[in-house]
């Protein structure tokens, strides 16, 4: 399979969140159309709901695994666990990449994109304008070609039983 990061860094580009734009680039192998993807994974963007909490980016990762992996039958306590263990793994993968956090506020006030005192209680919901500016002061880029490059490293050799193409 052919690498996706690149597509994933132009949905963010043309003002999608990060969760979309991670979970939207993979979402068609699973039969998903776009626009179903892009409504589903919505509300993860900017740290869930921009409360700058667990990065959109790993939540748009968590979602692939999601279909791939989730649980779908209430009783079956083995494929949940399985899911569970997945998504462990891909969290600690990104933590790697990433200075050990996944944490949105934690990611932005290292790269001085937001205040250290910035968390969870945010009350403001309006996004920030997509500028030049607002894309060289943020790790997000970074962070969403990172999630993908983990989705074809870690999940998508499990479902092509190889690895995808382009490493990171």
């Amino acid at each position: 399979m052919e690498s996706r990061k690149e597509q994933a860094v132009a949905l963010f580009r043309e003002g999608y969140n990060c969760s979309q734009s991670v979970f939207v680039t993979y979402a068609d192998l699973f039969g998903m159309d776009k626009e179903t993807a892009l409504k589903v994974s919505a509300s993860f963007g900017a740290g869930i709901g921009r409360m700058r909490e667990v990065c959109g980016a790993a939540c748009g990762m968590f979602m692939v695994a999601g279909m791939l992996t989730g649980q779908t039958e209430g009783a079956d306590q083995a494929a949940k666990k399985h899911n569970y263990e997945v998504v462990q793994l891909l969290a600690e993968e990104f933590k790697k990449e990433n200075g050990g956090t996944y944490i949105c506020r934690e990611l932005l006030s290292r790269a001085g994109a937001v205040a250290a005192a910035s968390s969870g209680e945010n009350k403001d919901a309006a996004p920030e304008a997509r500028t030049e500016e607002y894309y060289r002061k943020r790790p997000c880029l970074k962070t969403i070609e990172g999630a993908a490059a983990i989705v074809e490293r870690v999940l998508l050799a499990e479902l092509f039983g190889e690895e995808s193409g382009n490493e990171s």
